[in-house]
């Protein structure tokens, strides 16, 4: 799952990054609003990380500006702001949850698997599809037959990727926006090599090739 987290502490944002990529994010980075404005809009963000107080203007208006433009990644806000009022203003801005610093990481990544499970309509931690389903803390996914298999971090991101929305066809080039930040250069090969390692894994017909197309997770079981 890809992330944007615009943060200008420099100390706490290689804290974050480090965290959030441990949870199985593919995180960019930023620490101005004029980066985050072009970002949040050109870029396919599974969730925001927004912090209100940047050097060059407010992260509310970030965030209006998100939302004019009809985008709707779920975005946290995070600020040393933590009054009622503030959190009413943010929330009313188009913020889907609201965080004050200083905070526990763990309670920061709970945050936000918990917006992505509303943003993909469902409530329950464990992902599920096809007769699979997927450990999102314990990064293992668990076969119709019973069996559970751990998976590396890429595994883990690129399986959740195809089980979050089964049915659906994916471009090699949507997999990898989603697996990987803008600072990474993989190439196409990377993708199959990890398609390759699923099916091993997981069963030949679990994940399925539409030549020219992409990849898309079996829902005919």
């Amino acid at each position: 799952m890809r992330l944007l987290l615009v943060e200008d502490d420099e100390m706490l944002a290689l804290s974050l990054i480090r965290f959030l990529r441990s949870a199985g994010f593919a995180v960019d980075h930023v620490g101005s609003a004029q980066n985050a404005r072009a970002m949040g809009l050109q870029e396919d963000y599974r969730a925001a990380v927004l912090d209100i107080g940047l050097p060059d203007g407010s992260g509310l208006e970030v965030l209006e500006t998100w939302r004019q433009a009809r985008s709707e990644v779920p975005v946290l806000l995070l600020t040393a702001r933590g009054g009622w009022q503030d959190k009413v203003n943010g929330l009313k801005a188009g913020a889907d949850d609201y965080l004050a610093k200083p905070f526990h990481a763990e309670e920061l990544v709970a945050r936000i698997q918990a917006l992505i499970r509303r943003s993909e309509g469902r409530v329950h931690k464990v992902l599920q599809a096809s007769g699979f389903e997927l450990d999102e803390e314990r990064k293992r996914v668990k076969t119709p037959e019973g069996a559970w298999h751990g998976l590396t971090g890429t595994e883990f991101r690129l399986l959740r990727c195809l089980m979050a929305r089964p049915g659906r066809i994916f471009s090699k080039e949507e997999l990898l926006e989603q697996l990987y930040n803008l600072d990474a250069d993989p190439s196409h090969n990377v993708i199959e090599a990890y398609i390759r390692r699923l099916r091993r894994l997981i069963g030949r017909d679990s994940i399925k090739t539409l030549r020219g197309q992409g990849y898309v997770f079996d829902t005919t079981r």
